[in-house]
């Protein structure tokens, strides 16, 4: 008897429909095979099914059984086919009818509990999309699926109750529908913007970074609070919007980083992996392509700490995602493309030894070590950053006196009434448009929305010359200019926006 259940599968950020097709055939030797390009998980599900089934108290068929996972010419990957393989298995034996218009889609535990599955809110959005009205999916996962609206969710916990729903003896009722809608929220960050003593321009500059998501780079000794302003970035950072937070929910969800019972994100993520991180983590990949950091970090921060410790090969893969806002990922059994709009924030040392030009230590590195070590960023990465600052050596006597008056220093909740309200007005500007951020306008964009006076173009033309600014810094040096208008909340760009845009140009 041949059965077909409707499942999916997810292609990177992609899913499409797969017929799981069960056919329990009448003569032969009692065997379970799995065709349709199946993976080692997949493959493995035969042992998982039966045994579930077995323990489920219900009786597994002694007879030849094929499954074909269709189409057969896609690789398919997962433990997620469990479910609508076992489901087949039974409805040829218990007669079981399937409804219309559903998808099945879990991993089944030996005892025949459904475990939490990645990839359920893709699930739903490409049911939405095709019109399709039921999924069923693990209990632990229906959370996650349950922010789209016009589908039934329906929470499974085990194969033996979805068997009574089918049969009509006991229904599951289908999850609740959760509103997606971003409520304000406290950001917990590490530190906040006061505990930093000193660093004036610094905080200055963190702050334009988080109104229009510009990359940052800090350049200073050791200890002067590189790190610490970084980790304070996220206190100061907006609430996602509900079209940020299904974009980066989808990343995490395909990449099995949603926990159980967990829904959409609503903090912006910050991502700071260690120096030692691999081409394939930072990027993404694989035989199955799955989101790498710089993914992981969409619509939020990707720090990298002692920037010119990372291999030069994984810095340069930095260059097309910063460019772009996405990358493609070709393999040879898949090909995925997954976003990649991120805000770089990057500190390194000035030498080997971290105390050039320290105005109490003595530099013990040669200038060939130094110079070494600064080719370590080639200048295409450095072209790409928007905001370079250099910290100061912090003076002891300094950070005793401001300790204590720490509390008239302005806190990161202070800042981020003003990044919010610059990035209201870039959501109002740009409403009509697929991006959210000034750092996000291209240059047909930067004519449309940033009008120059005869001032600031001249302005603006005089430090192009001066300082030997690329194409791109100029209209990179624009787009700073017109965050730094929108955080004072002026229409127009003027000669001092410009002015203290360029101020964060290094002068070499």
């Amino acid at each position: 008897m041949l059965i077909k259940v409707p499942s999916a599968a997810n292609l990177g950020l992609k899913t499409i429909k797969v017929e799981v097709e069960v056919n329990v055939a009448k003569k032969g030797l009692p065997t379970l095979n799995i065709v349709g390009l199946p993976s080692k998980a997949v493959d493995e599900s035969k042992e998982r099914v039966k045994t579930a089934i077995i323990n489920s108290g219900l009786q597994f068929p002694g007879n030849r059984i094929v499954v074909n996972l269709a189409p057969a010419d896609i690789p398919k990957e997962g433990s997620f086919y469990d479910l609508p393989i076992a489901l087949g298995i039974l409805s040829s034996t218990n007669h079981i009818r399937l409804p219309e218009s559903s998808l099945f889609f879990g991993e089944l535990s030996l005892d025949g509990t459904l475990r939490h599955a990645k990839g359920a809110l893709l699930l739903a959005l490409f049911a939405k999309e095709k019109g399709i009205k039921n999924i069923f999916i693990p209990k632990q996962s229906a959370n996650e699926a349950a922010v789209i609206k016009g589908v039934n969710v329906y929470p499974v916990k085990s194969l033996k109750a979805l068997l009574k729903h089918l049969s009509d003896e006991e229904l599951i009722q289908p999850a609740q529908y959760q509103e997606k809608g971003i409520e304000p929220i406290e950001i917990q960050a590490e530190f906040d913007m006061k505990e930093v003593i000193g660093q004036e321009q610094a905080k200055r500059a963190m702050e334009i970074a988080a109104a229009g998501g510009h990359n940052l780079f800090m350049l200073g000794s050791p200890g002067c609070g590189k790190t610490m302003l970084a980790r304070a970035l996220p206190g100061i950072l907006p609430t996602l919007t509900e079209d940020e937070s299904l974009e980066v929910t989808k990343i995490y969800s395909v990449s099995g980083y949603i926990p159980p019972e967990g829904s959409v994100i609503k903090t912006r993520p910050f991502r700071a992996p260690h120096h030692t991180i691999s081409n394939v983590g930072l990027i993404g990949g694989g035989s199955y392509p799955q989101p790498g950091e710089v993914s992981l970090a969409h619509r939020g921060v990707l720090f990298l700490d002692e920037f010119n410790e990372f291999p030069r090969s994984v810095l340069e893969a930095l260059r097309q995602p910063m460019e772009d806002g996405y990358l493609t990922i070709s393999r040879s059994k898949e090909k995925a493309t997954f976003p990649a709009q991120f805000m770089l924030v990057a500190s390194a040392n000035p030498c080997p030894c971290g105390y050039l030009n320290h105005p109490k230590k003595v530099c013990t590195c040669t200038e060939r070590q130094i110079q070494k070590y600064r080719k370590r960023i080639s200048g295409p990465i450095l072209d790409r950053i928007d905001l370079h600052i250099e910290l100061p050596e912090v003076d002891t006597k300094k950070l005793n006196e401001d300790i204590k008056l720490s509390n008239r220093l302005e806190n990161s909740h202070q800042i981020r009434k003003r990044v919010v309200r610059a990035r209201k007005r870039q959501e109002k500007r740009f409403k009509n448009e697929r991006f959210f951020t000034n750092a996000e306008m291209k240059n047909r964009h930067i004519k449309k929305y940033c009008h120059l006076t005869k001032e600031v173009k001249q302005l603006l033309h005089q430090a192009s010359s001066t300082f030997h600014l690329s194409a791109r810094v100029y209209y990179k040096m624009i787009k700073v200019a017109r965050t730094i208008a929108d955080l004072e909340g002026s229409s127009e760009i003027t000669s001092s926006h410009m002015a203290e845009a360029l101020q964060y140009r290094p002068k070499v």
